[in-house]
């Protein structure tokens, strides 16, 4: 035999555009999972792509896109090895299409308010994170309880569970 299978499956929702909020789980050969926190809408462009499209660039061969990768490497863990779980909730915002740079940046500041808040949420609950999440973008309280309850279901230790 030449090779190994593999099966991927997904519902069809995670290829639309918009602007989502994700969590990758990471179990490397040690056993000891890390988490990444992250959201699809771009900084430097007016795109806010699917998780699906992120997810093939994560880890990918791409400088400019490639973070999961990066930090997996960094931290000595080669990813070729390890299993991976994507959790993406969304969209949280649809894509700007017909509004501009404004309309698309304001949309973006909610979600990455609500990236950092989900970051800080999970390090406070225990896992651990490959990466630290920066926003100085006021949260919308309200809006993030939904998203936090939404998460807490994948990851049961947000609400007092036990870590899987």
């Amino acid at each position: 035999m030449t090779g190994l299978l593999h099966e991927v499956r997904f519902g069809g929702g995670i290829l639309q555009r918009g602007f989502w909020l994700y969590v990758w789980e990471i179990k490397p050969p040690d056993g000891a999972a890390r988490y990444y926190v992250g959201r699809t809408g771009d900084s430097s462009s007016t795109n806010a792509q699917s998780p699906f499209n992120r997810m093939g660039q994560h880890l990918g061969f791409s400088k400019n896109s490639n973070m999961l990768r990066r930090y997996l490497t960094a931290h000595g863990i080669d990813p070729a090895l390890c299993e991976f779980r994507l959790v993406a909730l969304g969209p949280i915002e649809d894509e700007s299409l017909t509004h501009g740079r404004q309309q698309h940046d304001e949309r973006r500041d909610v979600v990455a308010a609500m990236e950092k808040a989900l970051a800080e949420a999970m390090t406070a609950a225990g896992y651990v994170l490959l990466n630290t999440v920066k926003s100085r973008k006021r949260l919308d309280q309200v809006r993030f309880s939904a998203v936090r309850a939404a998460f807490a279901k994948a990851f049961p230790v947000m609400q007092g569970g036990s870590q899987g």
